[in-house]
C-alpha cells in the first residue's frame, strides 16, 4: 500500500505581501522584481484595503509548489522590511493560514473568524 506524503495535500501556494501608503513603493520593487524573476507565477490585485483574513493592504502572488524553492528565498532577501505571509493551499483556508503559514516580518493577527463558520 503506498504511503501518501502530506505534500501532496498542497495543491499551490500563495505570498501575501503586505503593505500600506508608505510602503506602497516597497511593494511596488518587489512585484516587479518577482515579475521579471517568476514570469510563471500569477499576479494579483492591489488591494489598498484590508481584504479578506488580511488585516493591511496587500497583493497576492500565486504558484505551483516547484517554485518555491526559488521564489521563498528570493522574497526573504528582496523583501525590504516587508510583511510577508507564505502558506500552502490544501483546501483547508484556516489551517492554511493559521497552522501552515510561514511569516516573514511582523506577524500581525490574521482574521481568521471568516474561515471558523460551519467548522466544528
Amino acid at each position: 500500500m503506498a504511503t501518501v506524503s502530506p505534500v501532496d495535500r498542497i495543491k499551490d501556494y500563495h505570498i501575501h505581501v503586505y503593505y500600506d501608503a508608505d510602503t506602497k513603493p516597497k511593494a511596488e520593487a518587489l512585484r516587479a522584481k518577482l515579475e521579471a524573476a517568476f514570469p510563471s507565477a500569477s499576479y494579483g490585485r492591489w488591494h489598498d484595503k484590508p481584504v479578506g483574513p488580511h488585516p493591511h493592504w496587500s497583493y497576492q502572488v500565486q504558484f505551483p509548489g516547484d517554485l518555491f524553492a526559488g521564489i521563498v528565498p528570493f522574497v526573504a532577501l528582496e523583501r525590504d522590511g516587508l510583511t510577508v505571509l507564505v502558506h500552502p493551499n490544501t483546501g483547508d483556508d484556516l489551517a492554511d493560514h493559521r497552522d501552515y503559514a510561514v511569516w516573514m516580518g511582523d506577524m500581525p493577527a490574521l482574521k481568521l473568524s471568516i474561515f471558523e463558520k460551519g467548522r466544528d
